[in-house]
């Protein structure tokens, strides 16, 4: 049975997101994808950035059979087997013995309690100062409203589906989510405009 899973999102957004990752992440780089979803991202990512050592996670067991799957079939030395991480519980960090260079999370600051993003910034800070090719680097990407407002009537559909779904999920305040990196020792760098009203940010340990 193929565990694979596909998001129609993922094949839409893709490239565009590895733009910058080829523009931000150095080569030699180690990173960590926090959410790594069905795994379709981890393996376009690890195909096209050879110098880099990713290291997906998830906390879901489907989700990480669905990346395991993805390695076997495409294939990629440079990425390794999934962990079972969940950045809500207090100290997720601490089993990591060293750092990592970059710490990315692709559409999980919406769709995920308040909390998983304060534990993504506090567990960040920590791992990324131990960053050994230049400053570390947070890469987040996903829908955010900016002065408290949303950027698109689209967004502001989407933010009402979030929590039909679950009331703690929810399209985040660019601005809170800056407030809490800030706290943790992170720097928002940069600020990139995507495709379909979404936005890249890029912090700096």
């Amino acid at each position: 049975m193929d565990a694979r899973q596909h998001s129609i999102p993922t094949s839409r957004n893709r490239d565009p997101i590895l733009a910058v990752l080829r523009r931000v992440i150095a080569p030699g780089s180690h990173v960590l994808e926090i959410a790594s979803g069905s795994g379709e991202h981890a393996i376009h990512f690890a195909k096209n950035l050879s110098r880099v050592e990713w290291q997906p996670s998830d906390p879901d067991q489907n989700a990480r059979a669905s990346v395991s799957a993805w390695i076997e079939h495409d294939g990629a030395e440079n990425i390794a087997a999934p962990l079972d991480l969940n950045v809500e519980e207090e100290g997720w960090e601490r089993p990591f013995v060293t750092g990592y260079d970059a710490i990315i999370a692709i559409n999980m600051i919406h769709i995920s309690p308040w909390e998983a993003t304060l534990g993504l910034m506090r567990g960040a800070g920590i791992l990324l100062s131990k960053a050994t090719r230049g400053p570390g680097l947070l890469f987040t990407y996903g829908a955010y409203k900016r002065g408290g407002e949303h950027t698109a009537p689209s967004n502001k559909a989407f933010d009402a589906w979030l929590k039909e779904r679950d009331e703690s999920y929810g399209v985040r305040d660019l601005e809170e989510v800056e407030a809490a990196a800030n706290v943790n020792g992170l720097r928002l760098r940069e600020i990139i405009e995507m495709p379909a009203n979404n936005l890249s940010l890029v912090f700096e340990r």
